[in-house]
């Protein structure tokens, strides 16, 4: 028998490198805790813009729940008016932040200023903020949200200079005309303004993009080039990006939605996966209570990463290691302990080789699937043990491969999903529900 190696590979840059120590990296946003830096909320009202595609305007989100504005949070209303909007019209207003975040899509495809279908992240989003800085930080927190995504659209219709085809390819210039009017009603109302954050809701589109990750950084450049030229901002935008979870085996734009912030952790964060949250029948687009589960996930990042300039980073691997049929892989975990999701069906349930993965995929460097016997916690890793050694090269996944049908318990589910989660606390001041992290989907090479 040959011997058996051992060797280890680590992923990323600094910014990757544990941190449980860290205060900012595990402290639940719930908690009344002692800031040890002033809370970075710069301006009177802080714009959230939300781009993407369909789950982006709340695809299947019907009925809409969140008639009501608890607190101070605006939207811009855009009456009646037909694209192009000129800024300075006087019929747009800012009113109180519901659902829906802007005028129904008459008909698909859709764009900006008729393009939302349902329940969007963004009320949900902006409440919990509001009840985070004012249960934590004694002090109130107003945000302004409004929604440029186009159903069923990729990037290309998405980034600046878009050619457009029929009524897409308006989404960046919605945003720069809705900043402009915001930016003016602020300040005729006395109040600073800049943006705090772009969430992106996107990559079913661009499921086999290979370039998706370059253009996610080229969206970002260009939007922080050309926002703070309307607001005068310094502050740089971050984008929160969350992965999709539906739409084609190991997907290019799920990954790069999560690599994208270990390659670029001062300008992306991704909020982890969406495959925990509850989904419509179809499986690609969730419920409202899905959106606003969201919206309350975005918020806690915000309030981590921005607010409180910290090092909030998902529950997602930093090395792997394989010792002949034995692999090992450690993650940053933001809120200890490492626990298997015991209300989730079990992924592959047709797929003898990864069957008792728990989520997890051996493939080996030829590509064939290789069988795990078991995948077992062991403080901040996962062992896998293997049923033969998949040998040097052999790629590790997690949630990266779907089945045919979606996840059935304990409400209907997306096509791609793991187990593996944290303890967070964090419960959402909408939903009323906790919400911790549950580990990204990757695809790792292992030595």
């Amino acid at each position: 028998m040959a011997p058996r190696t051992r060797a280890g590979l680590s992923i990323g840059t600094a910014a990757l490198a544990l941190s449980s120590a860290l205060f900012f990296g595990c402290a639940s946003p719930n908690d009344k805790v002692h800031v040890t830096k002033a809370p970075n909320i710069p301006w009177d009202w802080s714009g959230i813009i939300g781009t993407g595609q369909s789950l982006s305007v709340g695809a299947q989100g019907q009925p809409v729940v969140l008639k009501s504005q608890p607190y101070g949070n605006l939207k811009l209303s855009t009456g009646n008016l037909p694209w192009p909007i000129d800024p300075r019209d006087a019929n747009l207003a800012l009113v109180p932040l519901v659902e829906p975040v802007g005028r129904h899509a008459p008909d698909y495809p859709s764009s900006w200023p008729e393009n939302i279908d349902g329940e969007t992240p963004h009320s949900a989003m902006g409440n919990q903020l509001t009840a985070l800085a004012r249960a934590n930080l004694g002090r109130d927190f107003t945000s302004v949200h409004f929604a440029v995504g186009e159903s069923g659209q990729g990037m290309v219709f998405l980034k600046k200079n878009a050619v457009p085809k029929g009524v897409n390819g308006r989404s960046y210039e919605a945003a720069m005309i809705a900043t402009k009017a915001v930016t003016r009603l602020a300040r005729a109302a006395g109040k600073s303004y800049g943006v705090g954050a772009i969430i992106v809701t996107h990559g079913e589109s661009d499921a086999g993009n290979k370039h998706y990750e370059g253009e996610l950084r080229r969206l970002w450049k260009d939007y922080n080039t050309d926002l703070a030229a309307v607001t005068g901002q310094r502050q740089a935008i971050p984008m929160i990006v969350s992965q999709q979870n539906s739409c084609a085996d190991n997907s290019p734009s799920t990954l790069a939605a999560w690599k994208i912030g270990v390659d670029y952790p001062a300008d992306f964060v991704c909020s982890g996966p969406k495959y925990q949250y509850p989904y419509a029948h179809d499986g690609v687009h969730l419920t409202a209570e899905g959106y606003e589960l969201l919206g309350e996930k975005y918020a806690e990042v915000y309030y981590q990463r921005v607010i409180l300039r910290g090092d909030w980073r998902p529950l997602q691997p930093t090395s792997v290691e394989r010792d002949g049929g034995v692999i090992t892989v450690h993650f940053h975990v933001p809120a200890p302990p490492l626990t298997w999701e015991a209300a989730f069906s079990l992924p592959h349930p047709s797929e003898a080789q990864w069957g008792q993965g728990k989520g997890f995929e051996i493939t080996s460097a030829a590509g064939s699937r290789v069988p795990i016997a078991s995948a077992a916690i062991d403080g901040d890793a996962v062992v896998i043990t293997c049923a033969a050694d998949p040998g040097a090269g052999c790629r590790v996944g997690y949630a990266m491969n779907g089945e045919k049908v979606a996840m059935a318990a304990p409400y209907g589910g997306t096509f791609r999903w793991g187990l593996l989660r944290d303890s967070d606390p964090f419960t959402g001041a909408t939903t009323g529900k906790t919400q911790p992290n549950y580990c990204v989907a990757f695809e790792l090479t292992s030595p």
